[in-house]
This record gives C-alpha cells, structure tokens and sequence, in this order.
C-alpha cells in the first residue's frame, strides 16, 4: 500500500493499515486531501492533536509540520483515500484565478461537513481501487481536477489553502523552535520552514539562543522526556520518538548523559 508520504508515486490512491502505523514528520510539497473510510487517523502539530474517523474528510496544506498516525478500530484497518495536489497542477487551474494573498504564513488544515459532492468524488473512486491501489496517471488527473472543483464549490476559502504558491517566508525564530522542537528534522528543514538559508539559521539561532541548535534541540527534548516519563508516567520506549530521537539506545544514552540516571529509573520514583 502507498503511503501518504510518497508523493511522488501517485496522485490518488487508497492506503489500509492493519497494525498501528506512526510516521515520521511529515511536511508535505503539495496539498492533499484525505478521506477516512475506517480505522482513525491522528494528526499531531506543534500544538494540537487532530483525530479524525469514518466518513471524515480534511484537507492538508503545504509544509505544515506533523506527525500523523494510522489506527486500527473497533477490530477494523485504517483506510484512508488521499488525493494529492501537485503545485503545477495547481498552477494551471488558478493562472487565470485571482486569489487574495493569504494572511497566514502556514494556512490551517481544513476540516469538511459532509456534503454530497464530496460523497460522489470518494465513491466514483473506490470501484479504481478494487483493481489497484492507485489510480492510473490520466484517470488520475481526471479525478484530481475534480475535486479542486468540488472543493471550490463547496468553500471558495479553499482557495487560500490550494492557490497560494510562496515559499516559507521569514519567521520569529525563538517562537517557531519553542513550538516545534520536539519534530526530528535536519537543520537545513528547519531553516527552510522559518524562511531561511541554512548558514543564516544558524547565525540567527546561534543570536537568539546563545548554543548551537545541536545542543539547544538536544536539552529540549531530554527536558521534555524527563517530564513526559517522570510527571506523565509514560514509559521511555513510548516517549523517545515523541520528543524527536530516532531510537531507544540513542535517547537513553543522551538521558543518561544529561541527567546522571537511566530513564528507567525514574518510573520507580
């Protein structure tokens, strides 16, 4: 099955998760929108947890940062049935659109009531995928120019989300690394999403923090761990990849070093 992550392979397709599935960070290039046939899909941004059933449909813009999760349910897969948006079909749709430059940097997700238009754009796909997991390159450009219309039929505001092309521009730094810390990215994704080269990120962040961005993103995310396991009673095994470490032995190495203790102890305190 396809993931929501590989943008690159299809433009429509349908994924089913049978076990508890959690991604990586995930900052998409374009525009996607996701039908929940079952199961429930989670989405965590630097704020908020988005949980999202059967018979739910969302809309995802460009380079906002998350983490997002597929579960099982009442003994039934995750299936989800994603459209992706590429920017220079985009493009071709609204060149002769005007669009109102938007007033957010990064647009919200957009949640959708369920309206009957978006009713026959899911089931006229469904029949594709008891044949495949995705859609064929020119059924799929069909379907996507689609639902860009019923999506602007049913909420021009849609617009703000779909037909705005700018790159990321430059962001209060010390606001967007206290909210996003705990996201595993590389320091070059970092810079980019805050509307920077890498060389200035770091001679900006190297200004606001007074510590390279190595060791401050490091203190955060043991900091975090600590409270998580120590306050929270979480287990470390449950707690290393939510506060951005990418495995176990890594994360209780760093904990052990910073803190003079195994992480494990702390769940006997």
């Amino acid at each position: 099955m396809k993931n929501l992550e590989n943008a690159s392979v299809a433009q429509v397709f349908i994924s089913c998760k049978k076990e508890k599935h959690y991604s990586r960070e995930v900052i998409l290039p374009q525009p996607a929108l996701v039908r929940v046939l079952s199961g429930e899909v989670r989405i965590a941004s630097a704020d908020r947890v988005f949980n999202f059933f059967a018979g739910d449909t969302v809309l995802l813009p460009r380079n906002q940062l998350g983490r997002l999760s597929k579960l099982p349910l009442n003994g039934e897969p995750c299936v989800v049935v994603s459209i992706l948006f590429h920017p220079e079909k985009l493009r071709q749709h609204y060149a002769d659109r005007q669009i109102a430059s938007s007033q957010q940097h990064a647009p919200e997700l957009m949640v959708w009531e369920d309206h009957p238009l978006l009713e026959s754009l899911f089931n006229s796909l469904l029949p594709y995928f008891k044949l495949a997991d995705a859609l064929p390159a020119d059924i799929a450009a069909f379907k996507i120019e689609e639902a860009i219309r019923v999506l602007r039929t049913i909420n021009q505001n849609a617009d703000q989300l779909l037909g705005q092309f700018e790159e990321p521009g430059k962001l209060d730094l010390v606001d967007f690394m206290e909210k996003n810390y705990m996201f595993n990215l590389s320091l070059e994704k970092f810079g980019y999403l805050t509307g920077r080269s890498l060389t200035t990120y770091k001679k900006d962040f190297k200004k606001a923090f007074k510590s390279t961005p190595g060791k401050w993103l490091t203190q955060k995310r043991l900091e975090l761990a600590h409270y998580q396991i120590f306050e929270k009673k979480r287990k470390p095994s449950d707690v290393y990849f939510d506060v951005g470490f990418e495995n176990l032995s890594h994360f209780s190495f760093a904990f052990k070093k910073q803190f003079g203790y195994n992480p494990t102890s702390l769940l006997t305190c």
